[in-house]
């Protein structure tokens, strides 16, 4: 067991690429994390990781060794999820990779989590493309284009993304007309976390072509959650989802602008490898997704505003 320990703290540390990050996912000190590796090195007669005071990365011998653990790790799971479609009874570890939308997705998985309490959940929230089948990930949830052809795929539903202000911004500043106007406001943008790009604001071709794309910049932030707080705040305009703003429109404390120049509809598909066979978890998972995401939707789609 001990050794199934170090193997799964080297695994997280190659995939973080930090021992403070490590340490947080696995409730231990970064320093606990740090000996474990020492440990699982001094065994193996190799160096793992080459460390430096700004990074952690794999050496050759450590990136051989990771694909050999994502082999065991496999087959591990491979076991457990053979002996529970012997039983039909969904049960077991289910990892789930999920985009940073938690707003929209984490009310879907607590009705989850409360109707299949013998499924134990793990869950990776980001925007990186993630490699479903390498990093051992059992379903995953993304929005955007499908690449992968080594993935099923299921359609959720979709969102768009609309611009949006509060009405004590727009009766300081005023409402813009066109999007040229924005020269004169104070616009708030996202940044991915995974790439560090700034997201562009959806605005059509002959838009953006006229030179309407280019938007100033108040601030910049990678959490759509403190986006969103600001534009309450009537710090500015953002561009944002349409079901992370439904609730403040139908509140009234924020309103849509610019509509008739804005395009964009993004869809969001749940994906499972074509490799694996379909187990129990995976099917209740995706059956339960596939039904929230409609009910959720409902009330959320962009043709209520």
């Amino acid at each position: 067991m001990e050794k199934m320990s170090g193997l799964e703290v080297f695994m997280l540390v190659a995939q973080t690429r930090s021992f403070i990050a490590t340490g947080r996912a696995k409730g231990i000190s970064s320093s606990a994390v740090s000996k474990s590796i020492s440990r699982l090195e001094e065994r193996l007669g190799v160096r793992l990781f080459q460390r430096s005071t700004r990074s952690v990365r794999l050496t050759s011998e450590g990136e051989v060794f990771l694909e050999r653990c994502h082999r065991i790790f496999g087959e591990i799971q491979a076991a457990e999820d053979e002996l529970s479609a012997m039983t039909q009874k969904p049960r077991g570890r289910l990892r789930i990779g999920l985009p940073l939308a938690d707003g929209l997705m984490l009310p879907m998985i607590s009705s989850f989590m409360a109707r299949y309490s013998d499924i134990e959940l793990d869950l990776d929230f980001s925007d990186r493309l993630t490699d479903v089948i390498d990093e051992g990930m059992d379903v995953v949830i993304r929005g955007g284009d499908l690449t992968d052809s080594r993935l099923i795929s299921r359609k959720l539903g979709s969102f768009r993304l609309c611009i949006v202000g509060s009405e004590v911004y727009f009766r300081h500043h005023g409402i813009p007309e066109r999007p040229d106007e924005l020269a004169t406001h104070a616009c708030l943008h996202y940044r991915f976390p995974s790439t560090g790009k700034i997201a562009l604001w959806p605005f059509k071709q002959n838009v953006a072509a006229s030179g309407g794309q280019i938007v100033p910049s108040t601030m910049i932030c990678n959490s759509l959650e403190a986006l969103l707080f600001m534009v309450k705040e009537g710090r500015g305009i953002a561009c944002l989802p349409d079901y992370s703003v439904k609730d403040a429109l139908d509140a009234g404390e924020l309103r849509t602008v610019l509509d008739n120049y804005v395009t964009h509809l993004t869809n969001f598909h749940i994906l499972w490898p074509s490799v694996r066979q379909m187990t129990p978890k995976v099917r209740v998972f995706v059956d339960h997704m596939t039904g929230m995401f409609d009910r959720f939707m409902v009330g959320k789609r962009s043709n209520d505003f």
